[in-house]
């Protein structure tokens, strides 16, 4: 099927749920009740990592296996060879619709929506890795339809399904800090180059690599070695960069715990990158090696809460009552909450809460369990969706909370974005001294509800994404 004339058509054929008959998988298997069928795309890497732990619930059956590379896919089509392969997601569509229940996204962050939503609107319950989208406007699509399908979901962060997680949100609901005004966040990402120069010349494509189906609905380029397998993440047009990476992991332990909404504004400041001696560099398709990204939400108890990001070595204030021997986060990154009563630290994924030992007497005691734990630890988010597409399990992170967690990271994108903007002066060039001005340094204010920039037009050309011909999202 054409592009096109597949996205058009994506909603045409029927929506009810099938369950593939034994003979397809060959041999013999659990119940049908017992067992979910899904089609995976994205099957090598970060993907592997996925199938192998949605494989440990002894749950799922693959009825098929995509990626568009081969030779990453290599070692997964051995593990499966039950499982058909493909390389293009639309002959997925089109020939095993009627044969799965479920499809697992893991392909780089530009393909997630184009590839999830045609089947989630023939209601095929999905799991996509984070973070959810490529874009604020594809973010909120795909929390929409995931509402209006009634479909089970769940983003790949796996941090939502913590027990850390449901500490702090208990915690922090019984008031043990008292009133949370403000959340630092860190990762030690980029672990990939960022900041660096466009790789405009083509190299060689791998003959294991259907280059132009990778690029989806990014803008045709030559292939480079610069952006595979990994490095597409600090590229604009395939990834979101460090925060875009870790925001849904890390930053999903505020937005949770305090039941955050759209941020309100959003301010960057970046690194700047110079390619020569007094040379400013434009790399404006590359994401900045290093960033800080200050957000403030409406919080209907605390009134204003401001959460800060820091990324690429950059570090966040160390509190005022640090002990000797006490840490803020882990190696991974973490957070930190400052509230009027102490202050709480957690590390990345959410996990290792712990009230600094300073503020220990003050906060009083701790609150017993109360929430639902997850079991499994990693691997039980994985066995949540599961449960939940076989069983009506809620998820931990479906796509109706993962979506507006997305807009939040990705917001901080926008105001990154902004950031890096620059405009010749008049009679400049690139390579002279000063030659540029930056009409995006400024606070961005955001409209959450209309999904809008209120006070810089040009930062709307970022909420939506650009696709190209044939490729556009319905």
């Amino acid at each position: 099927m054409k592009r096109r004339n597949f996205i058009k058509n994506a909603t045409a054929v029927g929506s009810a749920l099938y369950i593939v008959p034994s003979h397809v998988l060959g041999g013999n298997h659990i119940a049908p009740s017992d067992t979910l069928y899904v089609a995976a795309f994205g099957v090598g890497g970060r993907g592997a990592a996925v199938i192998n732990n949605l494989h440990d619930t002894r749950q799922v059956k693959f009825v098929s296996l995509c990626d568009v590379d081969q030779r990453s896919a290599a070692a997964t089509f051995k593990k499966f060879p039950k499982a058909k392969q493909y390389k293009d997601f639309r002959k997925v569509y089109d020939k095993e619709l009627k044969n799965i229940d479920a499809v697992m996204v893991a392909t780089p962050d530009h393909t997630h929506a184009t590839i999830a939503l045609p089947f989630m609107r023939e209601k095929k319950h999905a799991y996509v890795e984070k973070p959810l989208t490529h874009n604020i406007a594809e973010a909120r699509l795909m929390a929409q339809v995931a509402k209006q399908q009634g479909i089970v979901t769940q983003m790949g962060n796996q941090g939502g399904s913590s027990d850390g997680a449901r500490t702090t949100q208990e915690w922090l609901e019984a008031g043990v800090l008292g009133k949370v005004n403000r959340v630092d966040c860190w990762t030690n990402r980029p672990v990939w180059p960022q900041g660096t120069r466009p790789s405009p010349e083509g190299e060689p494509i791998p003959e294991t690599l259907d280059w132009d189906l990778w690029l989806g609905p990014a803008a045709q380029r030559p292939y480079n070695s610069a952006y595979l397998p990994f490095k597409w993440r600090g590229w604009w047009d395939f990834g979101t960069g460090a925060l875009g990476d870790m925001g849904c992991h890390i930053m999903e332990t505020p937005f949770r715990t305090l039941g955050l909404g759209y941020p309100k504004e959003a301010e960057a400041s970046c690194t700047t990158v110079w390619s020569g001696d007094f040379v400013e560099a434009d790399y404006s398709d590359s994401c900045p090696p290093s960033s800080i990204v200050r957000l403030k939400f409406d919080h209907k108890t605390y009134g204003e809460i401001a959460l800060n990001w820091y990324d690429g070595g950059i570090m966040p204030d160390i509190p005022d009552h640090l002990q000797e021997g006490e840490s803020i986060g882990d190696s991974g990154g973490g957070s930190i909450f400052y509230g009027e009563k102490g202050v709480m630290v957690t590390d990345a994924y959410s996990e290792n809460p712990r009230i600094l030992n300073y503020y220990k007497d003050k906060v009083g005691a701790l609150p017993v369990e109360r929430l639902k734990r997850i079991k499994g630890a990693v691997g039980g988010h994985y066995n949540n969706w599961v449960e939940g597409c076989l069983k009506g399990t809620e998820t931990s992170s479906p796509f109706e909370y993962a979506g507006p967690l997305t807009e939040a990271v990705l917001m901080g994108n926008l105001a990154i974005k902004a950031f890096q903007y620059k405009v010749l002066k008049t009679g400049k060039k690139p390579g002279d001294w000063d030659p540029y001005t930056y009409p995006g340094r400024k606070k961005i204010l955001w409209d959450g509800q209309n999904m809008s920039v209120t006070n810089y037009q040009d930062a709307n050309n970022w909420v939506k994404g650009t696709y190209r011909e044939g490729w556009e999202l319905k």
